[in-house]
């Protein structure tokens, strides 16, 4: 049966700590496995050090989406080099990824939404995308079973693809470590060494490692370990459930969300199912303190927003968590090796209902399993993957706002050229650290 990654999970890697590489990643998600990866392939000598366990939070709790289809302009170009490099993984590893092509589309119901499908189009067309409109007699042939989704129309990218999350990275963490990646989980950073203001090394829980260069891919961990270090990043963290059903017979071979439940058929052919109008926020210190660059965004979005009280212990913005610590200190992210949120039951059942109501012959759906995950969001819907100009040499690659795992192996290669001085492939204005300190004016992406 599919599930996530938890502390429950046996540790895989436990290498010796050298006493000097060049790079060091923070996070062994997708987005640290993949920068380790092409780090490696471009000669540098990379340690990856994972608080808990490799793609324990949102890598292995996502939906499996590998998505061009209604992003903002500025990624369309990397998550479409991502949708190349995932095929290209993928057979390197024999097909543990599970990549497959199926499409992803989003449905519309009413006008309104069709309209604000359609505007993307113009945003694909410009970048060379397979993306096309479809009229209700062309969504109805996306499924080869009765049902009763009421859509209109719609829009569809045909070469966006699924894999199964927590299969996939840790599959491409294996491959990483036979090039000569060296990995150890149970391993937390503590602190970043200097010397004339520039990186020299880090300090983690199990000792002390050379390096001139330092990546924080830490999902929803970086603005604590960002802050620590003086670096205004102003990320929130949002919680996500997903389910999984049983194998069903529903025919639906394409991933799509139509506003309201999403979905994507797995493997096994069972199918996975989400709320894609239903998140939870945890209140917490940071809630209150990056509410301002969050206002255009909660202008547009509040209502798919479900207070779920305070912070629980622990967790990365939990009332109480220490923010301060010396390098010989226990940190948070010893104390919380792996945040696994409760799923939410409610949700659940709504998924369930919603369900039920598109494919009615889908009689007595059984719910195997489901769990949470905390996505890592940015004020604009975009990441930070930028270096940090006050201390030479540390890099943040963090805020995927849950395109992380589709565009995983894109930022992965950004990363790799960007620490290894080659020219940039794709311009990365749009995910500077300065833009939320130089007086820009936050542009939300698209929010499809």
């Amino acid at each position: 049966m599919a599930a996530p990654i938890t502390i429950n999970t046996p540790i895989t890697y436990a290498d010796a700590l050298p006493d000097a590489v060049d790079v060091i990643i923070i996070g062994g998600g997708v987005i640290g496995i993949f920068s380790a990866l092409y780090l490696n392939r471009l000669g540098k000598r990379v340690l990856v050090c994972e608080k808990g366990r490799i793609a324990g939070e949102q890598s292995s709790r996502n939906w499996g989406w590998i998505r061009q289809h209604g992003r903002d302009a500025a990624e369309i170009p990397i998550t479409a080099q991502a949708v190349k490099l995932w095929h290209e993984i993928d057979a390197e590893v024999g097909g543990a990824c599970g990549v497959k092509t199926t499409g992803i589309a989003y449905l519309a119901d009413n006008e309104k939404r069709m309209h604000k499908l359609l505007e993307w189009l113009d945003i694909a067309k410009e970048h060379d995308l397979d993306s096309y409109a479809m009229g209700a007699e062309h969504v109805d042939s996306m499924f080869s079973q009765p049902h009763e989704g009421k859509w209109i129309g719609g829009t569809c990218t045909p070469s966006d693809c699924v894999a199964e999350p927590w299969q996939a990275v840790p599959a491409v963490a294996k491959l990483a470590h036979q090039e000569g990646v060296l990995i150890r989980e149970n391993c937390a950073v503590r602190d970043i060494q200097r010397q004339a203001g520039a990186v020299s090394g880090v300090v983690t829980e199990a000792g002390e490692v050379a390096c001139n260069q330092v990546v924080l891919c830490g999902g929803a961990w970086s603005s604590v370990f960002a802050r620590r270090l003086g670096i205004k990043l102003p990320q929130l963290t949002v919680e996500a459930t997903v389910a999984q059903t049983q194998p069903l017979g529903a025919g639906i071979g394409h991933s799509f969300s139509d506003g309201e439940i999403a979905m994507r058929k797995r493997a096994d052919g069972g199918y996975n199912i989400a709320l894609a109008d239903s998140h939870g926020i945890y209140l917490g210190p940071d809630s209150f303190r990056h509410a301002l660059p969050f206002f255009p965004l909660l202008k547009t979005s509040w209502n798919e927003l479900q207070i779920k009280g305070l912070s629980p212990k622990g967790f990365s913005d939990a009332w109480g968590l220490k923010r301060n610590w010396s390098a010989d200190e226990i940190t948070p992210f010893e104390q919380m090796r792996v945040m696994d949120p409760p799923s939410n039951d409610r949700r659940v059942a709504r998924m369930q209902q919603r369900f039920t109501e598109r494919f009615p012959q889908q009689v007595g759906l059984d719910i195997l399993s489901s769990w949470s995950g905390m996505i890592d969001a940015m004020p604009d819907v975009v990441p930070v993957v930028d270096e940090v100009q006050q201390i030479p040499g540390f890099y943040l690659a963090t805020g995927m706002s849950a395109h992380g795992f589709g565009i995983g192996p894109g930022y992965g290669r950004v990363i790799a050229r960007m620490l290894s001085g080659l020219p940039a492939e794709h311009d990365l204005t749009r995910f500077r650290l300065s833009r939320f300190s130089d007086g820009s004016k936050i542009e939300v992406g698209p929010a499809l």
